[in-house]
């Protein structure tokens, strides 16, 4: 079952191959140089699955049909039904109401294709498993004709007569049937659980279906019944390979399907307990093309305005140099960094800094590569921190350059260039940046020539590689 939720997961790819507020401490101790510091273990799996909830939140904010706000509404419509259905099973309605918000944002019409065989309805089942699995009544011939009348009615301004089609179109296709597509939800989700023995792999399998996720779990080995967390944060390029060569080749949303669903019951429970953070929250996430502004809001983010306060920074270690030590680092800087600095009349050195826990990011981020099949050969770092001053003069001479707000100027994001050793070192680079995003350590988004990341401050954890590498 696709619909709103695979479109909300859509992303550009790069040219080449690629398939809670809290710190989570680490497990090992990372100055003794052994260890992953956000390893996963079953005793921070709710630190974890919050973590990814919050991490991948950003698409829903950012497309959700008329924004966030508008589609909680929609939803929240549909909760005595939702609780109808729920109940008969022992599920839990949030958990069906956030489908509803993930995949249709509410509308009972929503459909994936014109021909009414793929996702259709508040819960977007395909023809086939509500035809079959579910035993609903499907007749997509009459349905697509009834849709036709429907629009022409639309178009002509004949409301009551549309809304007579639209009746009809409910008893030939169920699906269109609010109450009829979370009944069949329920049946699915019961089915499900019965076949997986879980309820969080009863969600997962919603969109990936029980034969792909039984397929990945048996890759996995480690019984039937592992959770899901587990599943998803211990299958690596370098750990249970085959579980997450077979999670990646499915080539959907399906592996992060569980995080939005559990995004978008939090979305719907905060829109019902604080509408107005709520919608703090989704200006924060549409603000820019990445959550960026949410992990460092404006106005709540210590910006540096000029070179003297830079300097400053530098002096009471709030900023640390990045060096261009690739062979320690896996780090490349590039020459060009800075190089707007004698415009200013100021050293280039001062445009070459991060904040400790985003240096530290940065490292981390490169060893993940490297450890995901990506080759020796260092990724290069075109910009790190500017003040505003600097950013003054991107803005009058670079397009591409934010006019408003920019990260870069806080210290905590820098780009890394979309030029890679080949296919291995892209793919491996997609990896490490979909699992930090997961982890909710970073935003990024794709430039025209760079990969731009904004690193949490939640990275302090991480500021123990650098007593590792001696930094």
């Amino acid at each position: 079952m696709v619909g709103l939720a695979a479109v909300l997961a859509s992303r550009e790819a790069d040219p080449l191959p690629s398939p809670p507020l809290e710190v989570i401490e680490p497990d090992v101790d990372v100055q003794a140089g052994a260890g992953d510091p956000f390893t996963y273990n079953e005793k921070r799996r709710p630190g974890l699955e919050r973590r990814a909830a919050r991490g991948l939140a950003h698409v829903i904010y950012a497309k959700s049909p008329g924004g966030v706000i508008e589609s909680a509404r929609r939803t929240a419509r549909y909760r005595p039904l939702v609780e109808r259905a729920a109940k008969p099973a022992g599920l839990d309605p949030d958990v069906i109401e956030a489908i509803v918000l993930l995949e249709s944002a509410g509308r009972p019409d929503a459909a994936a294709d014109p021909q009414l065989e793929g996702a259709v309805g508040l819960t977007q089942i395909l023809a086939s498993t509500g035809q079959g699995l579910l035993a609903m009544e499907v007749d997509t011939a009459r349905s697509r004709a009834l849709t036709a009348r429907i629009n022409r009615s639309r178009a002509r301004g004949r409301t009551g007569r549309a809304r007579r089609f639209e009746a009809a179109r409910r008893r030939v296709d169920e699906r269109f049937d609010p109450r009829e597509a979370l009944e069949a939800t329920a049946r699915y989700l019961t089915f499900a659980r019965g076949e997986l023995g879980r309820d969080d792999l009863a969600v997962v399998s919603y969109h990936m279906g029980v034969g792909n996720l039984s397929s990945a779990i048996e890759d996995f080995g480690a019984g039937p019944e592992v959770s899901y967390a587990r599943l998803f944060f211990q299958s690596t390029p370098n750990s249970h390979a085959r579980a997450w060569r077979r999670l990646q080749g499915l080539g959907d949303d399906s592996v992060t399907y569980y995080w939005r669903v559990q995004a978008a019951r939090e979305i719907m429970a905060q829109y019902r307990s604080d509408p107005e953070a709520l919608a703090r929250k989704s200006e924060l996430h549409t603000a820019k093309n990445s959550a960026e502004e949410v992990l460092h809001p404006p106005g709540e983010t210590e910006v540096y305005d000029d070179p003297e306060e830079l300097e400053q920074a530098y002096r009471d270690s709030e900023l640390r140099p990045f060096p261009d030590a690739p062979a320690q680092t896996g780090l490349r800087r590039a020459r060009q960094m800075g190089e707007l600095a004698g415009r200013l009349e100021q050293p280039r050195r001062l445009y070459r800094g991060l904040r400790p826990e985003a240096y530290a990011l940065a490292l981390y981020l490169a060893r993940l590569t490297r450890d995901a099949g990506g080759g020796t050969s260092p990724l290069t770092v075109t910009s790190t921190v500017r003040d505003d001053e600097y950013q003054g003069l991107l803005r009058r001479g670079n397009p591409e350059a934010t006019q408003n707000y920019s990260l870069h100027t806080t210290g905590w994001s820098f780009d890394i260039l979309r030029r890679y050793s080949g296919g291995k070192q892209a793919q491996a680079l997609q990896y490490a940046l979909d699992r930090l995003e997961a982890l909710d350590l970073i935003a990024w988004v794709r430039e025209p020539a760079a990969i731009h990341v904004t690193v949490s401050s939640d990275a302090r954890a991480l500021e123990r590689l650098l007593v590792e590498r001696g930094d």
